[in-house]
């Protein structure tokens, strides 16, 4: 079969607030597309019009406040659509999806950061979002250094408004989940230059691409 018409594969950039996931998602997206590879770049909460609405009523502060349940249904509500809208019918025709974040930010922001049962999320991921990443890249620094460089880009949504201790839990569950998952996860220090984080991000897409052998 010609690598063009196999089914697609889905790869996830993770990390906490100023992780710089936006600057390497762009180096991603070029390298694979170097590698001849066709990909969708996309996010979430997002990536549908449905799941951008979604997006601008989590994230508004002026919102007030959102119960951690309406949260966690909120997000995998926008995730089913964007799932079904994006993700399978690209990967179904053979195209790779790279995505800023998926289901790994629920364990961690809704799981580790509002403290939501892990089951829970579990059991909505697998009926509203069943499709698993070949790979996955944490970008992982310092709560501090993040907030900092976040909060030197522009006014806090409602979610980076939150504390720091919620942030730090927040870490950990995504390290946790690496932990647990060594062969999907790449864990990678974002909290080194730019250049080397960009670097260290392609070379781990390289090596995936190597091993899936379909490309040059």
């Amino acid at each position: 079969m010609n690598a063009r018409t196999r089914r697609g594969t889905l790869i996830t950039l993770e990390g906490g607030e100023g992780a710089g996931k936006s600057t390497v998602l762009a180096a991603l997206r070029a390298r694979l597309v170097e590698r001849g590879i066709d990909v969708v770049v996309t996010r979430e909460p997002g990536g549908t019009p449905f799941g951008e609405a979604v997006r601008a009523l989590v994230l508004d502060p002026a919102r007030g406040e959102l119960c951690a349940e309406s949260e966690l249904l909120l997000m995998f509500a926008a995730r089913a659509q964007h799932v079904r809208e994006v993700i399978e019918p690209a990967l179904a025709a053979g195209r790779w999806v790279l995505s800023d974040r998926y289901t790994d930010a629920s364990y961690a922001y809704q799981g580790g950061g509002r403290g939501q049962p892990l089951a829970r999320i579990a059991e909505l991921e697998s009926w509203a979002a069943p499709i698993k990443p070949g790979l996955t890249l944490l970008l992982d620094l310092p709560v501090a250094d993040g907030l900092a460089r976040a909060g030197a880009r522009s006014e806090a949504d409602r979610i980076e408004r939150e504390t720091e201790d919620f942030f730090e839990r927040v870490r950990n569950a995504y390290r946790a989940r690496a932990a647990a998952d060594p062969e999907r996860f790449r864990v990678i220090d974002s909290s080194q230059p730019v250049d080397v984080v960009r670097v260290a991000a392609c070379a781990a897409v390289d090596a995936f691409v190597d091993r899936a052998g379909e490309f040059r």
